[in-house]
């Protein structure tokens, strides 16, 4: 189950090729209006970032289910809250981006559904809760590294290097707080 979520955020950022995700969805994501502008929007812009909301919408409840659990030490629980209010965020943006393209943003599903999708049951201890969140956000952190060569415009690019950083900054944290040993690869990401 917990290769299923960090490939879902992967394939969000390659939904069958890395040029789906436009340099106006990246503008967005950004929260950079003048750069979305640029490229023009599509439906499928619309479309992927309707995907990226109904991932927030996934990570928000994860760490909700994984707040409300018990099983986080006060300091790891702050992390998690301060994690989830950056997800917030992100949802927000993608709701006003969507919304000021046209769309409609889909709507979040029911606890029970993202119970069950990452396998809340099976989640007994606060090792479960942060390898959860550690897969999430290297997945997210290889797929912008991922799209990061397919800009011509080295604008687009950077946005991807920035989001990038964010969410390996947020892996890192993770592991830091899980007791991993630092990878001794030199390539961590990517």
């Amino acid at each position: 189950m917990l290769d299923t979520l960090s490939s879902s955020r992967r394939n969000l950022l390659g939904l069958t090729g890395v040029g789906l995700l436009s340099a106006t969805a990246i503008g967005i994501l950004a929260g950079s209006p003048a750069m979305a502008a640029e490229g023009g929007a599509s439906q499928g812009d619309v479309d992927i970032l309707n995907v990226a909301l109904g991932l927030e919408h996934e990570a928000i409840e994860a760490y909700q289910i994984g707040a409300e659990s018990g099983l986080l030490a006060k300091p790891v629980l702050d992390v998690a809250v301060t994690f989830q209010g950056h997800h917030k965020g992100h949802r927000d943006a993608l709701i006003g981006a969507i919304k000021n393209l046209g769309g409609t943003p889909v709507e979040a599903k029911s606890r029970a559904d993202y119970a069950t999708a990452i396998n809340a049951a099976s989640i007994k201890s606060q090792t479960d809760i942060l390898r959860l969140a550690q897969k999430l956000e290297k997945g997210a952190a290889n797929a912008y590294i991922g799209v990061m060569p397919s800009f011509s415009n080295k604008d687009f690019a950077q946005v991807c290097g920035k989001l990038a950083a964010d969410e390996a900054t947020h892996w890192a944290l993770l592991s830091n707080a899980l007791g991993d040993s630092y990878p001794s690869a030199p390539f961590i990401f990517g």
